[in-house]
């Protein structure tokens, strides 16, 4: 999953599909956004992300953080993604992923999560979200072992560890966010916002980041044509089963 997702941005492809299943390998339509921020090595990310419209079909959604790991001087060893999950494996259908690869190596080994996973998924957790509340997706570098992703709702600011992935890597980069989703093209319209855009430095500057670049899974790797990103003045709000607006290579400010 890992690989198709960051493969370079690419266009629309022939045709528009608008209804039915997603027929790519894994049953999902995706889009995304890629930041904008300094070629700098980082240390951590961090984004907001509210479901303002949640899913009303029982069938899996994700809203993900995704980092690459790389190297000083090795290049890149491997990549995570992490957020929340409409999953109905999951009590309330409410989950939170931290999982991620190894370049051409098989999944990252990790720590044992401290929350229950109903189907005993090490990298998805229970994890009782609710729609309109704003939660705050961190993954930086665990002060134990490898890089962690933790997540604080922001209406209590409690904040809750998923776990650490055990990869060895001196930095972060290429950092971007995105919706996976396993539901057909005409389901009813769903739709997160994201906002409060942050990287830190491995210099210890801060910077956040106001504009992306949007990327859609083309017709030919079965993405769904009526997907769309757009700025709504509090974020950046990627929504299914709506007309498309926004195209791929499109760059939006003001999230």
């Amino acid at each position: 999953m890992l690989q198709r997702l960051v493969a370079r941005p690419s266009g629309s492809g022939p045709g528009g599909r608008t209804t039915g299943r997603p027929p790519s390998g894994n049953g999902a339509s995706s889009f995304h956004l890629y930041w904008d921020v300094p070629p700098t090595p980082l240390a951590e990310a961090s984004v907001t992300i509210e479901v303002i419209e949640p899913p009303t079909v029982s069938k899996l959604y994700f809203w993900a953080l995704q980092v690459s790991f790389e190297r000083r001087g090795g290049g890149r060893v491997g990549g995570a993604h992490f957020g929340l999950q409409c999953n109905p494996a999951y009590p309330g259908d409410c989950g939170v992923n931290w999982g991620g690869y190894h370049d051409g190596a098989g999944e990252l080994e990790g720590s044992v999560s401290t929350l229950p996973s109903a189907p005993d998924n090490i990298n998805t957790r229970d994890y009782r979200w609710e729609p309109h509340r704003r939660y705050r997706y961190r993954i930086h570098r665990s002060p134990e072992r490898g890089w962690r992703g933790a997540i604080t709702d922001l209406s209590t600011d409690e904040t809750t560890v998923v776990r650490d992935l055990w990869v060895e890597a001196d930095h972060l980069s290429a950092p971007m966010m995105w919706s996976e989703v396993f539901a057909d093209c005409d389901d009813p319209s769903a739709a997160v916002r994201w906002s409060d855009l942050e990287v830190v430095t491995t210099s210890g500057e801060t910077y956040r980041p106001t504009s992306v670049r949007v990327n859609y899974q083309t017709h030919a790797n079965g993405g769904c044509a009526n997907t769309d990103t757009s700025v709504d003045g509090a974020g950046y709000v990627q929504r299914t089963t709506t007309t498309r607006v926004n195209p791929t290579g499109a760059r939006l400010h003001g999230g």
